[in-house]
């Protein structure tokens, strides 16, 4: 008995109601990435400002089997930077083109904006795909798990310091902090030119963002450290923890995170997830000193562009 043809696949821009099936997707290729719903369809909606932002899906069926989206990278000095972010597949419907129509729609999207140099995240078993387009793999970054059923102990606070939530505080001190703790974090994109409108977009405002879990540490005073934390249902990701250059090898980052992971335990979530850049010692020695576990490493890959930023 002859086989039925394959059901037609269709590449398109990506919709807001399309968020259910992409958070399906991330769940099923990637459990470790905490982005929910809502916040999907707002970043599909309401785009990150003056990034030139663009997403695609692969649909059969009426089914999200595919995914990515590309943009101009906001948050660096070096001009010409730009990212294709998690591309991914249904393992279902893999080895039928889907991944190629991707990039191809993320490519052309990037094509007219003059870009010198991409960056794109890949698994392991995706890395001669990629390789195969002219991406070249450059850092591993580390992702992990925390099972908050089982904590690790509650903090204490040494005298003169406090943990605020994010809810006691005032959003500028918090983008100054942020801007100053992040300037030198390890990646192949520096990230020294963060502006307030797009941090306001990725953080403060971002639904996704708990206020109530997200600690800060204060230093007679003085912001010096804090952990954010993201959250869809019973899972947070921990979005970033840092700590000012002036106050790091102190244990400020560590008491940062354990007061936002207890209260995101006291609230109801079961498990925290975290990723690192390999370079990035003092916090792989943090996580592993809470508990957390590796669960997976993507590779930073990078592709230069022509002159015209013509893919």
């Amino acid at each position: 008995m002859t086989a039925p043809p394959p059901v037609p696949a269709l590449v398109r821009a990506a919709r807001p109601d399309d968020a259910t099936g992409v958070v399906a997707l991330r769940a099923l290729v990637h459990p470790y990435l905490v982005r929910g719903v809502e916040s999907t369809r707002r970043m599909i909606s309401e785009p990150p400002p003056g990034e030139d932002w663009a997403a695609f899906v692969a649909e059969v069926d009426s089914t999200v089997v595919g995914w990515v989206s590309a943009y101009r990278h906001g948050h660096t000095s070096t001009a010409g930077s730009g990212e294709i972010a998690m591309l991914h597949v249904h393992p279902g419907h893999r080895g039928r083109g889907l991944g190629t129509a991707l990039l191809g729609a993320a490519l052309g999207h990037l094509a007219p904006l003059d870009l010198h140099r991409l960056r794109t995240w890949v698994s392991a078993d995706s890395l001669p795909f990629a390789e195969k387009r002219g991406f070249v793999p450059s850092r591993a970054v580390r992702y992990a798990l925390l099972d908050l059923r089982t904590p690790p102990p509650a903090p204490t606070t040494p005298t003169g310091v406090r943990t605020p939530a994010l809810t006691e505080l005032e959003p500028r001190r918090l983008y100054a902090a942020h801007v100053a703790a992040s300037a030198d974090e390890p990646g192949d994109v520096a990230a020294d030119a963060l502006g307030y409108e797009t941090w306001c977009y990725e953080v403060w405002d971002n639904v996704g963002l708990d206020r109530h879990a997200s600690s800060a540490v204060e230093v007679d005073g003085e912001l010096v450290a804090f952990s954010l934390v993201k959250r869809d249902g019973d899972r947070i990701w921990s979005d970033m923890t840092a700590t000012l250059p002036a106050y790091r090898g102190r244990g400020l980052a560590r008491l940062a995170k354990l007061a936002a992971l207890h209260r995101a335990r006291t609230a109801g979530a079961t498990h925290a997830y975290t990723s690192n850049d390999e370079a990035n010692a003092p916090m792989l020695a943090v996580n592993t000193r809470l508990g957390y576990r590796p669960v997976a490493t993507l590779w930073s890959s990078l592709r230069d562009l022509p002159p015209a930023g013509r893919a």
